[in-house]
């Protein structure tokens, strides 16, 4: 079994010097990673938890703490300028399926500065609701506020992915035929900006991903395909906005990949991260699943030949 996955390998010297960094806080195991990656250089936190997503473990890790809804991008901002936060990065998923929900925009009342940023997008009509597109439309609302939001790996570069097989065997020939395959789809879905993931087997498509995100996807291949063996690809978008949506790794990820069948997943080297590397790498070994992190060569994968 090879294995080259290392959380300590990427920039340990990067030091933050006391500067308090901003923390935008959604679901999932990554904003903890950050906000520990930034306290072990010497950063302090300001951490600012979305209402119903963000994990309770966070707390402990800030300097300064608050909590604010989905739709409040004044206070979000107001909280940040108040502790002298310059620079701030978003971690963690917004669960954006809760923003289509019935009677949603009564539920997230959005504050003044949300209203005046997303009229465009959900009330006029006149520019899309693309990912990309409204995380952009925030972070030129926090640029104008003096925040400068930043890519989380400008804090913790150690959470990136390195090139090679992290954890398992070499691919078969035909699970690189997937990959191959699957890598193509992924970032077309990406050039659309629908989509991150898509899983495959036997070079026809079973999921793509769309609003309901990475683990559903998953899992709705494996009521597809029962007999299991699948081909996840995961991929960033041909034009990644580094800042936010990178591709990210963490154990429910794996899970799904397991209650589903899947036997591979290929992510993408230098742009995916990984929360937790070491406990991926024991759940991965303890499920049989392998992961191949590959470079991209021109819309393809740079695929390492089986020993």
């Amino acid at each position: 079994m090879q294995t080259v996955m290392n959380p300590t390998m990427h920039h340990d010297s990067h030091t933050l010097q006391g500067e308090t960094i901003g923390i935008i806080a959604g679901w999932g195991r990554f904003p903890v990673a950050v906000a520990e990656a930034i306290r072990r250089r010497g950063g302090r936190t300001a951490i600012l938890s979305i209402r119903d997503h963000a994990d309770a473990a966070l707390e402990p890790l800030a300097d300064v703490h608050g909590q604010v809804g989905v739709a409040k991008l004044g206070a979000a901002i107001d909280f940040f300028r108040r502790h002298g936060v310059t620079r701030a990065t978003m971690a963690g998923k917004i669960h954006k399926t809760k923003l289509f929900g019935r009677h949603a925009w009564l539920h997230h009342l959005p504050d003044w500065r949300a209203l005046v940023t997303f009229w465009p997008h959900f009330i006029s009509r006149r520019r899309d609701n693309r990912d990309d597109t409204l995380l952009a439309a925030i972070s030129t609302a926090f640029d104008r506020a003096g925040v400068k939001i930043c890519p989380a790996t400008d804090f913790a570069p150690e959470l990136l992915a390195d090139e090679g097989v992290l954890v398992g065997r070499p691919l078969s020939a035909a699970e690189e035929a997937d990959v191959a395959f699957g890598w193509r789809l992924a970032k077309e879905l990406g050039r659309l900006d629908i989509g991150q993931t898509v899983v495959v087997k036997n070079r026809a498509p079973l999921a793509l991903e769309a609003i309901e995100g990475t683990d559903e996807c998953i899992r709705r291949a494996g009521r597809l395909c029962p007999s299991g063996g699948m081909v996840v690809v995961k991929v960033a978008k041909p034009r990644q906005d580094l800042r936010f949506d990178m591709p990210t790794i963490g154990r429910g990820t794996l899970e799904s990949l397991r209650a589903a069948g899947a036997t591979v997943l290929a992510i993408e080297a230098g742009r995916t991260i990984l929360v937790d590397p070491d406990e991926l790498h024991a759940f991965a070994r303890r499920s049989g699943i392998t992961i191949t992190s590959l470079c991209d060569e021109a819309g393809s994968p740079r695929l390492q030949t089986a020993a």
